[in-house]
């Protein structure tokens, strides 16, 4: 018989709603027979938290978490890791170097940060990042056809894994109507189209680049199983529209499995038991799916 399963879960700030979506996860009749669970995340001594307040202090005991996961991981006690929401500004404010727990992964897994993919998953949309946590003018900058290649490979393997024997994959343009022939920019031509060519010589199913304000009516649709996009904002939009307290943000191309809900700390509600658990537990059921298809 093979061993059981194991995931981690980081509570996230505690000042912020992560502690009460996972602790009504753990509870709920939906959670996963068939795997065992394991919380990280212990307030710092003499410390009191807030609910709604983020404190040092609090980002301090969701950075322990994250670390404590991680070690976890690397001496085999977990076997994923499921992470609730963190406040990058305090995390900042105690010399946290990281744009987001993606990036923190990759380090932690000896992973470059460049191969780490970030996707927004849900049976109803899917989409993956070529760029996450930085300005729209960087994002620019990095629309390069290695990144958009990692991205699809990431993206198509993950699929697959999902049971999706031949994935069909759309790229979003850049630019409003895909740059309509140059009118509004080039680099629908100098790099998402050549790098589409490639991507199909290599058989991956991959069309596009389509204009970004259809590719995802398309992809709700069922024309696409999963719409490639250039930037945070220009997936995360239409995702959030649809599948807000259901979808998972999964880290692609790391040696660890995570995953954690698509929403944030939501200080506003902390301690109001308005929370909504549902992403939550979404998060952990593709957590321990991914690792059952892992060891098949």
């Amino acid at each position: 018989m093979s061993r059981s399963i194991t995931i981690g879960l980081t509570m996230g700030d505690p000042a912020g709603i992560g502690p009460e979506v996972v602790s009504q996860a753990l509870t709920s009749p939906e959670l996963p027979t068939g795997a065992e669970f394991r919380a990280f995340g212990q307030l710092p001594d003499g410390s009191s938290i807030v609910a709604g307040r983020p404190t040092e202090h609090s980002a301090r005991a969701a950075l322990a978490a994250l670390e404590a996961a991680a070690e976890a991981w690397r001496t085999g006690v977990i076997d994923a890791v499921v992470t609730g929401p963190i406040c990058k500004e305090t995390l900042r404010q105690i010399g946290f170097e990281y744009p987001g727990q993606s990036e923190f992964f990759a380090d932690a897994c000896g992973t470059p940060v460049e191969k780490a993919v970030m996707m927004m998953y849900d049976p109803k949309l899917t989409v993956s990042l070529v760029s996450t946590h930085c300005s729209l003018r960087d994002a620019l900058g990095l629309v390069t056809a290695e990144r958009i290649e990692t991205t699809v490979e990431a993206t198509w393997q993950f699929l697959r894994g999902m049971g999706k024997e031949d994935p069909h994959l759309a790229l979003a343009a850049l630019n409003p109507h895909a740059g309509e022939g140059g009118h509004f920019g080039y680099e629908e031509q100098r790099i998402l189209f050549p790098a589409v060519e490639k991507l199909r010589a290599r058989r991956r199913r991959l069309d596009g680049p389509f204009s970004p304000d259809t590719v995802f009516r398309r992809a709700v649709s069922g024309d696409f199983d999963a719409v490639i996009c250039l930037y945070h904002d220009q997936g995360l939009i239409p995702f959030k529209l649809i599948a807000f307290e259901t979808g998972v943000n999964v880290t692609l191309g790391l040696p660890i499995i995570r995953t954690s809900p698509d929403h944030g700390t939501a200080f506003e509600i902390a301690g109001l038991s308005q929370a909504d658990p549902r992403s939550m537990l979404a998060a952990i059921q593709l957590a321990v799916r991914m690792v059952q298809n892992a060891r098949q």
